[in-house]
This record gives C-alpha cells, sequence and structure tokens, in this order.
C-alpha cells in the first residue's frame, strides 16, 4: 500500500508538473500557477516550477518565498541559489544575494559567471570591488562578453586607451558585430588620434544600424582630421537629423563649409551655433568673422571680430583678424594703424611670433604710407 501510494503521489507531481509546463510554453503563466497551486503535492520540484511561474507573471513576493523554502530544505542546490539570488538582486535586496554569491565564489572559485554576477551586485551597491569581479570573470573566460564590456568600458573610462583597444579585441574575436565593444574600440582608436582605424569601426557601427549623434559627430571629426572635408560635413548634417539643436554640430559645419568654400551654408550654421549657445561665443563669433572675410565682406567681418573681442578681450586671433578687417574696410590710414597698435599693446610680449611680427610690418608699412600722403599734401 505504501508503493502503491508513493507511485500514486509520483504521478500526480509528474501530471501537474507536465501540464504547468505546457500552460507554462504557451506564455500562460496563471494556469500554469493555478495547476500548481490546486496540486497537493509541495515537492521541491513543484515549488521551483511554481516560483518560476510567478517571476514570469510578476508575482515576485510569491516567487521568492517559494525559493527560499527550497533554499531552506537544500541550500546545496546551486541552480535555484543563483536564480534566487538573481532575483533578490533585481528587487534590491542586494545584501541578502551580496551573501549567496560570495557564498558561490567562495565554493566554486573558477566559475566565472558566479564572479560576474557578484560584480553586478557589487556594482549596485556601489562597491570598489565590482571591479575585482569582472576582472577575475575576464580571467576565467576570456571571451565573456558582458565582462569585457564592463573592464573594457573602464580602461577608456580612465583613459588606458591600449588596454580598452586590447580588450574590444578579445571580445570581438568570438563576436565580431559585438555594438558596445565595436564602439569602445572605436573610440579607443579614436582618442589615440589613429582616425583611420577609428573609422572603419565607427562606420561598421552605422552598418549595423548603431548610428547615433555620437557615432556620427565622431565619424564627422575623423574625416576632418583625415581631411576629407565631404565625408566629414556628411557625418555632421546626419548627426543633426539625431539632434537638430547641437550647438558642437552646427559650429562644426560651419567651419567645414567654409573649408570647402561653401559660405552659405558656414554662414547659417555659424548663426546657428550662436544662437544655440549661451555661453562665451568668442570662438564662434570669430570663425563667423573668417567665413565673412573669405567672402571679402570686411564690414561684417569686422562687426563679429568686434563681439568676438566683447566676449573674449584675450581672443589673439579675433584682435589681428579685426586688424586685418579693419585694414581692408577703412579709407583712413591713421584708423587702420589704431586696430594693429591695439592688438600690440595687448600681445606684443605674449602674442604669437609670427602674427606680431606681421601687424609691426604693416604698422611700419603704414606709417610710410602716412608719411608719403602728407608729403604730397604739402607739396599741394
Amino acid at each position: 500500500m505504501l508503493l502503491l501510494f508513493a507511485a500514486t503521489k509520483a504521478e500526480a507531481q509528474t501530471s501537474a508538473l507536465a501540464i504547468a509546463d505546457s500552460l507554462y510554453a504557451v506564455g500562460n503563466y496563471s494556469g500554469a500557477i493555478n495547476e500548481l497551486e490546486n496540486s497537493e503535492i509541495r515537492s521541491e520540484a513543484v515549488l521551483l516550477k511554481l516560483a518560476q511561474a510567478q517571476k514570469a507573471n510578476g508575482n515576485i513576493l510569491a516567487a521568492l518565498e517559494n525559493y527560499e523554502a527550497v533554499m531552506k530544505s537544500s541550500p546545496e542546490r546551486i541552480l535555484t541559489a543563483v536564480e534566487y539570488a538573481k532575483l533578490l538582486s533585481s528587487t534590491g535586496n542586494l545584501q541578502e544575494a551580496d551573501s549567496i554569491f560570495t557564498s558561490l565564489t567562495k565554493r566554486h572559485p573558477m566559475n566565472a559567471g558566479f564572479h560576474y554576477q557578484l560584480g553586478l551586485i557589487r556594482e549596485k551597491r556601489k562597491d570598489s570591488t565590482a571591479m575585482s569581479h569582472y576582472n577575475i570573470t575576464v580571467l576565467l573566460q576570456k571571451t565573456h562578453q558582458e565582462a569585457l564590456i564592463k573592464v573594457a568600458t573602464r580602461a577608456l573610462t580612465d583613459g588606458e586607451l591600449l588596454r580598452g583597444e586590447r580588450l574590444s579585441k578579445q571580445g570581438l574575436e568570438t563576436n565580431p558585430n559585438g555594438i558596445a565593444l565595436l564602439s569602445i574600440l572605436a573610440q579607443s582608436y579614436y582618442y589615440q588620434k589613429e582616425f583611420k582605424q577609428a573609422v572603419e569601426r565607427f562606420e561598421k557601427l552605422v552598418e549595423l544600424g548603431a548610428g547615433s549623434e555620437f557615432v556620427h559627430s565622431k565619424l564627422g571629426t575623423a574625416y576632418f582630421h583625415l581631411e576629407d572635408y565631404d565625408k566629414a560635413i556628411a557625418h555632421f548634417n546626419l548627426a543633426l537629423d539625431y539632434e537638430d539643436e547641437n550647438h558642437a554640430t552646427h559650429y562644426s559645419l560651419g567651419k567645414l563649409y567654409a573649408l570647402v568654400g561653401d559660405y552659405k551654408n558656414s554662414e547659417g550654421h555659424l548663426l546657428q551655433a550662436i544662437l544655440l549657445k549661451d555661453v562665451i561665443l568668442d570662438e564662434e563669433f570669430t570663425s563667423l568673422g573668417l567665413t565673412y572675410k573669405l567672402q571679402e565682406k570686411p564690414k561684417d567681418a569686422l562687426k563679429y571680430f568686434n563681439l568676438a573681442i566683447e566676449e573674449d578681450p584675450y581672443n589673439e586671433r579675433a584682435m589681428y583678424e579685426r586688424a586685418i578687417a579693419a585694414d581692408s574696410y577703412f579709407k583712413d590710414l591713421e584708423s587702420r594703424k589704431k586696430y594693429y597698435e591695439e592688438y600690440l599693446e595687448r600681445f606684443q610680449e605674449n602674442g604669437g611670433k609670427n602674427l606680431v611680427l606681421l601687424a609691426q610690418r604693416r604698422i611700419k608699412d603704414l606709417k610710410e604710407e602716412i608719411h608719403m600722403q602728407a608729403a604730397a599734401l604739402e607739396k599741394k
């Protein structure tokens, strides 16, 4: 009779679990929960299935209670401990989750997954030891994608660019299209000024559908350094598709359009950059002044060089370019000379040697012109 009872009980459990599995497989979590709760069997297998269905259905507290019940009766169950600790972590019970994974790493020190999970919990707890567990994970499993992302990101943030490059390449060996690691590799090259290599990786990110304002802006800057101005312009314009009120993007486009001789677009983007920036604008005003200078509009150039100097009285380039604009705009020689003298008064000691020398020569030339002009008047 005992054997018959045991067999009947086992059959009932098997039936309940089978029905629950079928319901769970099609996403009917409530049905699976009802089937298991209506079963008179309360074995560990039933409790674990019940916890799994409750977790999927959002009944987190009930799931935690059932995991805890199983752990109390069978603390050696590793997979259950992992699921329980993960659920604890997701609900903010970090100390208890930490305790479980700490115990697991001590019992199984060569298990990379346990170290990674402990790292995640320590990171949530803002514990500085989190990174050491990520590093251990990578040592134990050199292809662990998530851990590689963590340590490579930290290397990039800390300016350890060669390490960031090495770690991201390590992960890309097994997953060549890993978006996060591709991004880290691209940035590592970019900040090392290896722009050709950076472009290759950033372009691949775009091909993989991971284009963004950040990616296109970096591509724009990289192509600028490679002196491919058309591609630089194209990517900065794509960056505007994501955020059309980014001051820096408009400013970069303003400078690039000036370089390729498209002064109308240069003017438009520089004016937009000025409208969008709410702090010191001397660089933007200087660039706009240079754009007008290249268009041979000295009056407009003079206006914006003056604005740049109002923003920053020690903007040497603006002071010097203002003198050149005044030299082109004013007919009066004394007025033209005055602007060069104002430049020298401020920068003769600490300014750029070439600019100082040019200003001095121009003043000398203007003085000679003034002298010759005065002599001509005397003869009349």
